[in-house]
Formats: C-alpha cells, sequence, structure tokens
C-alpha cells in the first residue's frame, strides 16, 4: 500500500469487515515499523504513512447498526425476500400448503419481521421477541386446518424466521 502511495481505505461490510478494519488500523504503525527496519521502506515513506485513515461504511443486510435509518443492502435483502415469499404464495395457495421461509439475521429480526409483515405471515418469529413455547405450534397446525377445510380464499400459511 504504501509503494503503491495509499493512505486511506473505504470499507464496505457488516461486523466481521468493520472489525477486522479496526485491527488492521491498530496494528498499522507496527506494521511500517517492520517495512522501515527491513528496509523496504524510506524513513520518509515510514513518515509519510504511519497512520492510515479508515472510513466505515455499514453494509449489513441485517440492518442492526443503530444510529442509521437503513444500512447498505438491507432494502435489497428485503425486497428479494418479499418477491420470493410472493412466488412461494402461488403455490401454497394452489397446494393448501404451509411453508417456512427463513431468513438471515443472526441477533436482529429485521428482515422477519419487515418480510413477515409485508407478505401476510401468520407468524414471525424474531431473536428480539422469543415465541411462547407452549401455544406457537397449536396455533399455526390450527391456521393450517382451517386453510385446508376450506376455499382458497384463505391465505395459506407462511412463517418467517431470522436464523444466522
Amino acid at each position: 500500500m504504501i509503494k503503491e502511495g495509499i493512505d486511506s481505505l473505504v470499507v464496505c461490510g457488516g461486523d466481521g469487515s468493520l472489525t477486522g478494519a479496526d485491527v488492521f488500523r491498530s496494528e498499522w504503525p507496527s506494521h511500517v515499523s517492520e517495512l522501515r527496519s527491513a528496509g523496504e521502506i524510506s524513513g520518509e515513506q515510514a513518515e509519510q504513512y504511519a497512520h492510515l485513515k479508515i472510513v466505515g461504511l455499514v453494509g449489513s443486510i441485517d440492518n442492526d447498526m443503530c444510529m442509521t435509518d437503513m444500512t447498505i443492502g438491507a432494502p435489497t435483502a428485503l425486497s428479494r425476500i418479499c418477491e420470493s415469499i410472493d412466488n412461494i404464495n402461488t403455490t401454497a395457495i394452489s397446494h393448501s400448503r404451509a411453508f417456512v421461509v427463513e431468513v438471515m439475521g443472526r441477533h436482529c429480526g429485521w428482515l422477519a419481521l419487515l418480510s413477515g409483515v409485508s407478505t401476510g405471515a401468520d407468524f414471525i418469529f424474531i431473536p428480539e421477541s422469543p415465541p411462547n413455547a407452549d401455544t406457537w405450534e397449536d396455533e399455526l397446525c390450527e391456521n393450517i386446518q382451517k386453510v385446508r377445510a376450506t376455499t382458497s380464499k384463505l391465505k395459506p400459511s407462511i412463517l418467517t424466521r431470522a436464523t444466522a
């Protein structure tokens, strides 16, 4: 980087990318010292590139960065999920079937919540509000039975869930 005249980085990513960038930034001075000691860069270069500037842009489909309205990638991921659920809905209606849809989300249920609300899911499981362990399975089964017992005018059962 020094030989190419690079003294700044723009890093776009999620937790791993931004954490890695911060580690790189904190280790930069020791790398510069090692290069200088090994004679790979001059004293002038070591002085000029002693500090590495990094700008971090949050790119996370989870949309889980505080103090931001929307992270890079979140709207696209939500759009793709809703498109997929719309396509699944056609099959669910024509075959009177229930589908479980898992989406990314690790510790954040933003995608599951928004896609579930947008597409009319019967159940939405998110890490921030775990389901009642005693009743959700019975409620889901009852809804499936209702859908199967009536005409296709009722919406199919869709469950969205955030997962790592």
